[in-house]
């Protein structure tokens, strides 16, 4: 059986090191998902069972896969205004890293958005085709403008400086 989704009311306390292992292992997983298809529990089952999967925030894992496969219309939605090529031209690593990105930016308000973006951009300098890492930061940081809006203008600003 598992573990329930975490949510962002959840006030536990978490390693951003266990966070960046789980956020690699779901890309691996939804990677795997997109190639192959099969069920979620399996996927969860599998991943659960590596010895890998022994340093990563476990709640966090299946909530970022649940969460972008339980929702990947939606997250197809919100991405495809920013792209410059049709959906199915993307790498499977690609769009899944997307995906996620979009998942932490509109359904995790407590994940900052230069830490989605950011993580979004390692996994894609890991895993992507060259030069992939480039074209992650793009969308996603024009995704960050829709989905965090006040966020982003909010983090231009210095402290103690009135806007001019």
């Amino acid at each position: 059986m598992s573990k329930p989704v975490a949510t962002e009311n959840d006030k536990k306390p978490f390693s951003p090191w266990a966070r960046r292992r789980a956020r690699r292992l779901a890309l691996q997983a939804l990677y795997q998902w997109k190639m192959a298809g099969p069920d979620v529990s399996v996927i969860e089952k599998q991943f659960a069972d590596d010895t890998a999967h022994k340093k990563v925030d476990e709640d966090y894992f299946i909530e970022l896969i649940r969460g972008v496969i339980f929702n990947v219309e939606k997250l197809d939605e919100l991405i495809l205004p920013y792209l410059d090529r049709k959906m199915r031209d993307l790498g499977a690593v690609e769009l899944s890293i997307l995906r996620m990105v979009a998942f932490e930016l509109s359904k995790r308000p407590d994940v900052p958005y230069k830490v989605a973006i950011d993580e979004g951009v390692e996994l894609a300098r890991s895993f992507g085709a060259e030069e992939s890492h480039k074209y992650i930061n793009g969308v996603a940081d024009k995704l960050a403008e829709q989905l965090r809006e006040s966020e982003k203008a909010n983090s231009g600003k210095k402290p103690g400086k009135k806007p001019g």
